[in-house]
């Protein structure tokens, strides 16, 4: 068994075409370190609906060169067998570690499998990618990300020509082709013969934001911006100077990329911390609101002034934005659906309702949101929004940031703010108020072990709620695809538990919604909102043994 694993390993290192993993490779051979061995090929990282996303390192479990030159193989074997053969693919990526080479090898794939290819001309945000797919007319588009994970983390998102991520069957037949890739040396892969886009594909995706605003909007909203060490700055700051807002005030510590990700121990807007500087720059310099973006720049996190938390600023939550931007655009008179994942919060639909406008509930992923007919706005509570479907068939914080700017400025000139108009929802559909019960595992049996409990056991109650209805979604229903996931209706209140498709979390989304009688009443639906809330987390950890 040792001996088949050296053997394995060897075999690897003998076709790695890059020095730095080959090194890391060899040293662990010559260790005859075979626990690490063993799980760096105990397997192939697996391609999926969100692509390949992995640690970096050597060996078919890690994200390499290696693993991504038989990735793009695939995609070009897959594409030329959908007859696309000649098609251009656009490739774009961030400033992680790595991401430039693997971007790199893409387009020698492609171009030696006789499709097309194009880079972005540098590091960019992903909703540029997304957009360039079609304002090219690309047959396929892939994004090296990992998006807000560790620093040590790397991925490949593949988007189709409609500028939408992948779904299936495309993903299990990508994954059939990949598979199906022979040796390493037989990937032709010329040194040259792509193409690297100029700034004209970014000039005319910040062409494109403008779009999202009402022409004549009031532009006076002062922000702070972070970037979290990721590829934002330079977009966001130009999208703002073309829309006439004021200049956002930079965490100088998180504008320019570093894929050390140093201030940060998780470079995502949602997570503990990560804020800190953000909300110490905006206790000095007293803008409106603080805008953030993730590290590609495809999400987008708000956080406004509150006087009853302690420092004086609060992260609005992704259910929150959601709902602000469709009240806005309701304001504006838009038309079209609305649509979110079935994760999101149910105020979407009331908006909708209220406002004669279709409403959609999809999986969750901008790549079944993407896809709803007669798309107009769609959001996810992980701070995704696409505000923008016509030009970004995904999740887009450059122009979320946007209109939430244009809001916020819009509330300023009447004297109100974005809290002002959450009440203003509250009092017209109940208080829609949610938590999350996320729980990241070294062990991905804990996660296996806790939906298994809860499928034999299901509760029957949640901080004293009755449950009145529990689903196995990975039935499917009428309306939804399967997918690994529970869903408990209970009187006024719902709970989702999931796997994070992404990372090694195990995800419990709760709502609770309290009727509220009148402005008076507010605080005292906010107190039994979060009385609930704690108690149908505190329930649902017991019942999953988490």
């Amino acid at each position: 068994m040792q001996h088949d694993l050296i053997a394995q390993a060897r075999t690897w290192l003998a076709e790695d075409p890059d020095p730095e993993t080959r090194d890391e490779l060899g040293a662990l051979i010559e260790a005859g370190d075979t626990d690490e061995l063993a799980a760096r090929f105990a397997g192939t990282l697996q391609f999926g609906t969100a692509g390949l996303r992995g640690e970096l390192g050597a060996g078919p479990m890690r994200m390499n060169r290696s693993v991504v030159i038989r990735a793009a193989a695939g995609l070009a074997a897959y594409l030329k067998a959908q007859g696309q053969d000649g098609g251009l693919v656009v490739i774009g990526y961030d400033a992680r570690y790595k991401s430039e080479d693997f971007a790199r090898d893409t387009a020698a794939v492609m171009t030696g499998a006789g499709l097309r290819a194009a880079v972005l001309p540098r590091p960019l945000p992903t909703p540029v990618l997304a957009y360039a797919i079609r304002h090219l007319g690309a047959v396929a588009g892939v994004e090296v990300t990992a998006s807000h994970n560790p620093p040590r983390d790397n991925g490949y998102k593949v988007y189709l020509g409609d500028g939408s991520q992948i779904v299936p069957p495309a993903d299990g037949e990508i994954a059939a082709a990949i598979a199906a890739v022979g040796p390493l040396a037989d990937v032709v892969r010329p040194e040259d013969g792509w193409e690297t886009l100029g700034e004209e594909v970014l000039e005319a995706y910040l062409a494109r934001t403008d779009a999202v605003l009402a022409p004549g909007s009031p532009r006076t909203a002062r922000t702070v911006y972070t970037a979290m060490h990721g590829v934002g700055t330079s977009v966001l700051t130009a999208a703002f100077e073309r829309a006439g807002f004021p200049a956002p005030v930079l965490v100088t510590e998180q504008a320019e990329p570093d894929p050390a990700f140093p201030t940060v121990a998780f470079p995502n807007p949602e997570e503990p911390g990560a804020m800190d500087l953000a909300f110490a720059t905006a206790r000095r310099a007293a803008p409106d609101l603080i805008v953030a973006n993730d590290p590609d720049a495809d999400r987008c996190a708000v956080a406004v002034p509150d006087t009853s938390v302690e420092g004086g600023w609060r992260m609005l939550r992704g259910d929150e934005v959601g709902a602000l931007l469709a009240a806005h655009l309701v304001e504006r008179g838009v038309s079209g659906v609305f649509a979110e994942s079935i994760v999101s919060s149910s105020l979407l639909g009331r908006i909708a309702e209220k406002a004669g406008l279709g409403y959609e509930e999809t999986l969750t992923g901008f790549k079944w949101i993407a896809r709803v007919d007669g798309l107009r706005y769609g959001y996810e509570e992980a701070l995704g929004y696409c505000v923008d479907p016509g030009g970004v068939r995904d999740k887009d914080g450059i122009t979320a940031a946007l209109l939430v700017v244009e809001l916020a400025s819009v509330l300023k000139e009447q004297g109100r703010t974005l809290l002002d108009l959450l009440d203003d929802l509250a009092l017209a559909h109940g208080l829609h108020a949610t938590d999350q019960l996320s729980v990241r595992v070294e062990d991905l049996t804990v996660i296996a072990d806790a939906m298994a409990r809860l499928r034999e056991q299901p509760p029957t109650a949640l901080a004293g709620l009755a449950v009145t209805s529990a689903e196995d979604l990975s039935r499917g229903t009428a309306s939804l695809p399967p997918t690994d996931g529970l869903r408990y209706q209970l009187e006024g209140a719902r709970v989702i538990v999931r796997p994070s498709g992404t990372e090694p979390k195990l995800k419990c989304y709760l709502e609770v919604v309290v009727p509220v009688a009148n402005a008076a009443s507010l605080p005292a639906a906010r107190a039994r909102s979060a009385e609930l809330l704690a108690g149908i987390k505190r329930d649902l950890a017991a019942a999953a043994g988490i």
